[in-house]
């Protein structure tokens, strides 16, 4: 009698054992997820921006390391990081953010390389409430009319770009006709560069499709518009990824006294810039600019693994990781969106550009650009941008466009 009483009890006996010595040694999927921190890094591995987004991946990577002393780990955690390539395809850019969120489980993402790909995504984020740190895209629309409260921004703004643009182009009596790309990164850069100019007067935008090769067409009818202008006349360029539109010089614009400015770019496209010696624009970054000890750490690091230095958007990727690492840093792993927007609103970190700082109304990062004036060096295979004079976030009156 008393063995069978015992056996009778030993189901429920071994059963509770068993649940205790579980819960012991076996680790829940739930405990196994804490000690990561996933983020996905969606970009342009192809398609027309590959260069750019292959830099930003560089540079975010680069800087993840620099960031966490080579541990990719904070408050103990480890850094999982998910690429996925976009493209360039607003519709493919879009699912698979929802799939990482949701499939992947990723705690935040950064990403694109296109502004018509980062505003594909923006509503996802809202959607799954999450972190998306923009990182390179442009146009100024993101942090902008359709900017939602999980949008972060470490790329400057079509508007931050203009502004910077306009110190060397904006003089009075200038008449100016811009050259852009007819998609939202080519259409906001306009619309901020006019916002931008005081003194001159903008008299033609002259828009052409991303992938267009032959600008011929476009530059008679830009030539047409200001050959009989009087004063200075200038062509500003805002263009990105593949075709040269510099070749527009090849039609003689000497002759009308038609001047060519642009901004900053990567250096394959900067070669261009060799055929414009003493050319003026404003850069958001050139890797011999900035002077600090994080710059100075990423070329030295760029160097000795690629044995060439960083480029545009290496720089970019850079930023991200920091801002990341940083966040991460002051929530001590706490990765849950609404943590890190408390965190990041307001929130300063350092860059290969120096200090910048996530403002608290549309969570754009203020940073300082740089005004250069073209030089040619036999020693450099691009037109080398020397420093005018850094332009700091204060100067720049950058407008806050969204509907918070």
């Amino acid at each position: 009698m008393h063995r069978r009483q015992l056996f009778a009890l030993a189901p429920s006996a071994s059963l509770a054992c068993f649940a205790i010595v579980a819960a012991l040694l076996a680790p829940t999927s739930a405990f196994a997820q804490a000690k990561e921190i996933k983020i996905a890094h969606i970009y342009s591995k192809t398609g027309p921006l590959e260069a750019y987004g292959k830099q930003t991946a560089t540079g975010f990577m680069m800087g993840l390391d620099y960031a966490t002393g080579g541990t990719m780990t904070v408050a103990g955690k480890k850094l999982v990081i998910i690429e996925k390539d976009d493209q360039g395809k607003p519709d493919l850019g879009k699912s698979l953010l929802a799939s990482t969120y949701s499939d992947d489980k990723a705690d935040m993402a950064v990403g694109p390389t296109s502004s018509g790909v980062a505003l594909a995504m923006l509503p996802v984020a809202e959607e799954y409430k999450k972190i998306l740190l923009v990182e390179p895209a442009v146009a100024d629309s993101i942090t902008g009319e359709k900017w939602n409260k999980y949008i972060f921004r470490t790329g400057r703004n079509s508007s931050q770009d203009a502004i910077s643009n306009g110190v060397a182009v904006d003089k009075q009596g200038t008449s100016i006709a811009t050259l852009a790309q007819d998609y939202a990164f080519g259409r906001d850069g306009v619309k901020a560069f006019k916002d931008a100019i005081k003194k001159g007067k903008v008299v033609h935008e002259e828009y052409l499709p991303t992938a267009t090769t032959d600008f011929t067409a476009g530059a008679q009818r830009l030539i047409d518009k200001l050959k009989d202008l009087p004063g200075r006349k200038v062509i500003f360029i805002i263009w990105a990824g593949a075709g040269n539109p510099f070749k527009i010089a090849d039609l003689d614009l000497k002759r009308y006294g038609i001047e060519i400015a642009t901004g900053g770019n990567i250096l394959p496209a900067m070669a261009s810039y060799k055929n414009f010696p003493g050319m003026e624009g404003a850069a958001y970054y050139y890797f011999g600019i900035p002077k600090n000890a994080i710059n100075e750490a990423m070329v030295s690091r760029h160097y000795s693994q690629f044995k060439t230095p960083p480029d545009f958007f290496t720089a970019g990727g850079f930023s991200a990781a920091m801002a990341v690492v940083t966040a991460l840093k002051k929530s001590n792993g706490d990765a849950t969106a609404n943590t890190l927007i408390k965190t990041m609103e307001g929130m300063s970190f350092d860059t290969p550009k120096g200090k910048m700082t996530f403002r608290q109304e549309d969570h754009q990062a203020m940073q300082s650009m740089y005004h250069f004036k073209i030089k040619v060096d036999p020693a450099f295979a691009w037109g080398v941008p020397e420093l005018v004079r850094e332009i700091k976030p204060e100067e720049m009156a950058v407008p806050i466009k969204n509907k918070r």
